[in-house]
């Protein structure tokens, strides 16, 4: 059974970055080449509310006593983002369905829904994560932010490689 929690969790961590930032930014960049308003100022609010997202991520990869909790405050209120905005949610419902960035957009507003209950979801069959989250059993929930603390680490090694200099030394 084990096994089978922790390919949910590695999955829906796999799902959280196609539909927490990749769907999400390739929305933005069409909703400003179509030169749609609406769609525009949704994702743009999204884009402020998913930073707390990444900040958890970061506080996951530190093995904070209170991520687990932060993250799933961070993805109720990324889908209350693109949810509960009544002149946006009125523009969208004028497009046509055959409109595909506002059908596209829909779509996405669902899906991230969906993620974020299930994320939810599996973090409530961990509920002992959500205040000791360096125990054994939540080892699961360290694992995808330790990738990316490894990915992280690869592409701003350059950082580390060049010394800092002091303003004496360039004279």
């Amino acid at each position: 059974m084990y096994v089978l929690n922790q390919l949910s969790v590695w999955l829906t961590f796999q799902l959280s970055i196609i539909f927490l930032f990749g769907i999400p930014i390739s929305l933005f960049l069409w909703s400003i080449k179509k030169k749609n308003k609406a769609i525009n100022k949704l994702l743009s609010i999204y884009w402020k509310i998913s930073l707390l997202f990444f900040i958890s991520l970061l506080l996951l990869i530190g093995n904070y006593r209170y991520a687990l909790i932060i993250t799933n405050i961070s993805t109720l209120l990324m889908t209350i983002s693109v949810w509960f905005w009544n002149d946006i949610n009125d523009e969208l419902k004028e497009y046509h369905f055959s409109d595909s960035l506002s059908t596209t957009t829909k779509v996405w507003r669902w899906s991230l829904t969906f993620i974020s209950l299930n994320f939810l979801i599996q973090s409530l069959q961990n509920f002992s994560c959500f205040s000791f989250i360096n125990s054994d059993a939540c080892g699961i929930w360290l694992q995808p932010s330790s990738n990316l603390y490894v990915i992280i680490k690869i592409y701003l090694i350059f950082f580390l490689e060049q010394p800092l200099q002091s303003p004496s030394q360039n004279f």
